[in-house]
């Protein structure tokens, strides 16, 4: 009997309560309601206005673009370097309009979506070192990106009432 159980406990399933590609759905659900949101900032706010010493929208954003497809991508590859003109630690990205802040969110979207698919099951249960500091295991990281996005989404959201301006219902993930 004793054998039977440790055998059981060595080849037990894994569980999960949402499939990758549910995960992943839900992630490109909220990106869709973050991407309304960048939107929604009039242009001359998006990358000045700020509210309690908090950094403008835009650095957000660029923080949160930094890391998503960035981070994806790393889980897949082990290369963990931004690509090309983003900085994960200091969110600095060459963006100075809003067109161009979009396209970079939609370019790290597309990235989420190109690497996620190679991404194998027994991957999110391995430690990794993402970005060369931090270390975990690859679904808590994964799920650090996805509420980094959702708590700057939520200070986004406090900018633009604050700004007289009605923000995307949060709720709505189509």
């Amino acid at each position: 009997m004793e054998n039977n159980t440790n055998q059981q406990q060595t080849q037990a399933p894994a569980a999960y309560v949402y499939s990758p590609d549910q995960l992943l759905q839900s992630w490109l659900g909220h990106r869709r309601i973050t991407r309304r949101l960048i939107e929604a900032f009039p242009e001359d706010k998006l990358f000045t206005y700020s509210v309690g010493g908090m950094r403008p929208f835009a650095d957000m954003v660029k923080e949160i673009i930094s890391m998503s497809g960035p981070g994806v991508r790393g889980l897949v590859t082990d290369n963990w370097a931004p690509i090309a003109g983003l900085d994960h630690h200091t969110g600095k990205i060459t963006a100075a309009t809003k067109a161009e802040l979009l396209q970079l969110w939609d370019d790290a979207t597309n990235e989420i979506i190109t690497y996620w698919p190679q991404i194998s099951l027994q991957r999110f249960q391995e430690n990794v070192l993402a970005f060369g500091q931090y270390e975990g295991v690859a679904n808590s990281i994964l799920q650090y990106i996805i509420d980094n996005e959702i708590h700057h989404r939520g200070q986004g959201y406090v900018y633009l009432r604050s700004l007289g301006i009605e923000p995307p219902a949060f709720y709505d993930r189509s």
